[in-house]
């Protein structure tokens, strides 16, 4: 089998996904498979969005914002940061490993960042495998019947 992790990837308007956007406007590689959702702001990710990612079957996700200090609305980030801490918590004990959960900041000016970063988390879910989140809960459901 040839395994291809799927990152799903939650990246603020302002500086994430504007980095994002330098990173393939200059052409530069990292590994296609993400899927990137465009939001507002990473103060407006609810955890239920990434545990749904989880469930519907992504190997990883990655939320990504403005450095703290420089969210366009204020303390938007620094929201995201206590939500992640408390989701990172939860995760774990789900037994899905921290390593399938990121979250980083990246301003617009950090195409080559976000590039790295990818990478480096695909680089991650090769080694670890396929995340058992989905084959877990399909499993649960068919028990259930």
């Amino acid at each position: 089998m040839n395994f291809r992790p799927t990152i799903v990837a939650f990246l603020c308007n302002w500086c994430a996904y504007t980095g994002a956007d330098l990173a393939g406007t200059s052409r530069l590689h990292y590994a296609p498979n993400i899927r990137i959702i465009r939001i507002m702001c990473s103060g407006r990710i609810e955890p239920t969005f990434i545990l749904k990612a989880f469930k519907e079957g992504a190997d990883g996700v990655l939320v990504c914002g403005c450095h703290p200090g420089d969210c366009h609305y204020q303390e938007g980030n620094y929201k995201c940061l206590r939500r992640f801490k408390l989701l990172e918590k939860f995760v774990s004990q789900m037994g899905i490993e921290k390593e399938r959960l990121k979250l980083e900041w990246i301003s617009a000016s950090e195409g080559k960042q976000f590039a790295e970063l990818v990478n480096e988390m695909t680089g991650t879910l090769l080694q670890i495998g396929p995340g058992k989140v989905q084959k877990t809960l399909e499993f649960e459901h068919l028990k259930t019947k």
